[in-house]
């Protein structure tokens, strides 16, 4: 398996992280090729969700710093650039991917990759996993668009606890702080990753893009302009075949069979 391993199962992507002898931290290679593959199963019609994970003791550590300090005289706006470009756009694509991506958590998820599971639509964490916002124990900012989601997803003063101490969050408080959808026994999680993507992809494809589209957007709008992108999410929904589909189903009352169109 590469450095991302990218395995196609049905209508499911299963997205590898695979250098277990760092945690799976990720290098800039990684980080583009994630992006790449995220872009492609937007544009795919047979792409009807995503997993994503890592092997051996860590999901992601986050990104790899090694050799960082010695990369050679900065120039202003250097930092700014190289975030904006990389760990940035890593997240974008996650939020921005047009199916449904679940995070399957099988250990440390640390700084970036701690974001990278949160960007995720649906988490699930094995028993082992643990989160932690390591940034304040290197002197550094928290980026990646922490500081944009955890306040979404727990608010202000946890976010802070968490970016504030840098301590290590188990599964069961991430769970328990609603980071985390299920924690499961470590030999669990792949097959329940697998069941969920799978009822996922049976799904109405664009409908869920859509859904998906308006929570994400929910936090950052005024009602009006909430209410307007539900109409205009309705209006492109009801063109599909799979709400066509829906609807017969339920007057002919059998199950609808979606095809993702």
């Amino acid at each position: 398996m590469s450095e991302v391993g990218h395995i196609v199962d049905g209508q499911v992507w299963y997205l590898t992280l695979n250098r277990p002898e760092v945690l799976n931290a990720l290098t800039p290679d990684q980080r583009d090729l994630l992006v790449e593959l995220l872009g492609r199963a937007s544009a795919d019609p047979d792409v009807r969700a995503v997993v994503l994970t890592g092997t051996g003791r860590g999901f992601c550590a986050g990104a790899d710093l090694r050799g960082a300090s010695g990369a050679g005289e900065r120039v202003a706006g250097d930092v700014a650039r190289t975030l904006r470009l990389g760990a940035q756009r890593l997240i974008a694509a996650v939020l921005d991917c047009e199916k449904p991506v679940i995070a399957a958590v099988n250990g440390t998820a640390a700084g970036l990759g701690a974001h990278l599971a949160f960007a995720c639509d649906l988490v699930l964490a094995a028993e082992s996993a643990k989160f932690i916002e390591v940034f304040v124990r290197r002197g550094l900012v928290p980026d990646g668009g922490g500081a944009y989601l955890l306040p979404r997803l727990i608010g202000p003063r946890r976010a802070k606890e968490l970016m504030f101490f840098g301590d290590a969050l188990t599964a069961r408080e991430a769970e328990r702080l609603g980071l985390v959808n299920r924690v499961l026994e470590d030999e669990e999680l792949t097959k329940t990753a697998r069941e969920w993507a799978e009822r996922l992809a049976g799904g109405p494809t664009r409908a869920l893009a859509l859904t998906k589209q308006l929570v994400n957007a929910s936090l950052d709008s005024d009602r009006a302009t909430a209410f307007a992108a539900e109409a205009a999410a309705q209006e492109i929904n009801m063109t599909t075949q799979d709400a066509q589909e829906g609807v017969a189903g339920f007057v002919e009352r059998r199950s609808p069979e979606y095809k993702g169109r």
